[in-house]
């Protein structure tokens, strides 16, 4: 009897070693399968192969967009261009860390300041399940430099200080990394002598460790409303000024006046918000949400009509029955027949083949792509990709970032999936907004 259950015992063990145990090349085992689920709001655009470019005559004669073939790998986009709603979660997310960040300095609960070891974290995690009471005196009192002073109130009305609103957000300088001087060296285990990155200022530091290709940058994230104003000379738009972000009935309008390196900002935002949440239920993170390139922004519009000049097919922008079929300006000074003044509720017109919204008209896009007039000759035809990261210092040309789409003060041309053209990183305007793609990363079940 002794004997048999030695037996059993030997065999439990065995068993319980897996097939990882047995000297044959299994792989790692134990790990969870990944389906790749339809993000909230996007839709998914399938790999494949367009003719990028115009369609039509060129008729400023600046080839500047000369056809070219090129293949697309899968990714997600949103169906509709970002929201004022959806932005200002993002704007309330900023505010909300100032001020929990601000209560920390003299209100322990409001942060953690050391791990479950002792160590000293920097910085401080913020915690979020404690409300903050804006009745409390104490708190009150701190949050005070977060508002206009009372020289700058308007009528006593205690209003935030949108100028405070500062996202400080990291990402990681991939393309300089990758350069082949800026790479480990094994052998003498450290970096070559001239291996060097240029910073956010424009200055080169020598590489020394990993943290120099971690750039540290810092936005304010409140869009500027008076860009309703400056954009149109002599126009009365002080109500859209005074209204367009914040007013409820503008919610599910697409937010405008947010610069490119707003809208970046925001990617790296959503991507650290959804990863955070994730991860605190043990779930696998995500690839990061990101701008479009030029290209995948192209491939989506055409919606598989790989030789329209528009995302609804043929070479019209209205229907059979005379109707428009998107948001711009169709001739001089008539902005009113498609149905809006300016811009219109996103999702008002007719999606294209693969479920996106207002892919021309309404607000033109921004793209992740520093615009440059020969692109197309030098761009690989692989997931084409051009980007300059602009300095400070720059001059103005360095700063152009390619927009697509055209918007509701625009004529049909730039309306074309193929039409292309730019504005400064640095700017915002009151026709430009912006989506998301994320790359599809597939199944391993």
């Amino acid at each position: 009897m002794r004997n048999l259950l030695v037996f059993i015992f030997l065999a439990a063990i065995v068993s319980s070693c897996g097939p990882g145990q047995n000297g044959e090349l299994v792989g790692v085992q134990g790990r969870r399968g990944f389906q790749d689920p339809t993000p909230y709001g996007m839709v998914f655009v399938p790999m494949g192969k367009f003719k990028m470019g115009s369609d039509d005559v060129d008729i400023t004669w600046s080839i500047n967009s000369p056809s070219k073939m090129v293949s697309i790998d899968a990714f997600w986009m949103d169906q509709t261009e970002i929201t004022n709603n959806q932005y200002r979660q993002f704007v309330y997310y900023v505010r909300d860390s100032i001020a929990r960040r601000l209560l920390s300095q003299q209100i322990e609960d409001f942060a953690i300041e050391e791990d479950e070891f002792g160590n000293l974290i920097e910085p401080p995690v913020l915690v979020w399940d404690i409300p903050i009471d804006t009745r409390d005196e104490e708190q009150q009192e701190i949050l005070s430099e977060m508002y206009y002073t009372k020289d700058e109130s308007f009528y006593s009305r205690k209003e935030i200080d949108t100028r405070k609103l500062n996202y400080e957000f990291f990402w990681i300088d991939l393309q300089q990394a990758a350069k082949k001087k800026n790479r480990w060296n094994f052998e003498t285990d450290s970096y070559e002598e001239n291996a060097e990155v240029i910073n956010q200022m424009g200055i080169p530091v020598r590489v020394t460790d990993r943290s120099n290709f971690i750039i540290r940058d810092k936005v304010n994230v409140y869009p500027d409303t008076l860009a309703w104003i400056s954009d149109f000379s002599y126009s009365y738009n002080e109500p859209y000024a005074a209204n367009y972000f914040w007013h409820p009935s503008f919610d599910n309008y697409p937010v405008v006046g947010v610069s490119w390196r707003q809208a970046y900002a925001f990617t790296i935002w959503r991507t650290q918000y959804l990863n955070k949440y994730l991860s605190q239920r043990g779930i696998p993170g995500v690839p990061e949400f990101r701008l479009p390139s030029e290209a995948e922004w192209e491939y989506a519009a055409r919606g598989s009509l790989n030789h329209s000049m528009y995302p609804w097919g043929g070479p019209y922008t209205r229907n059979s029955e005379g109707c428009l079929l998107a948001n711009f300006k169709p001739m001089r000074g008539n902005y009113v027949d498609d149905g809006g003044f300016n811009t219109v509720q996103v999702g008002s017109y007719e999606p294209n083949d693969y479920g996106l919204y207002d892919m021309a008209g309404n607000v033109a896009e921004w793209t992740a792509n520093a615009y440059d007039e020969s692109a197309y000759m030098f761009m690989h035809d692989m997931n084409p990709d051009y980007k300059y990261n602009a300095k400070p210092n720059d001059p103005p040309a360095l700063k152009r970032k390619v927009v697509r789409g055209g918007s509701w003060k625009d004529i049909s041309h730039f309306l074309q999936v193929g039409t292309r053209t730019f504005e400064y990183q640095d700017s915002a305007k009151t026709y430009i907004g912006f989506r998301c793609v994320r790359t599809f990363t597939g199944s391993n079940n």
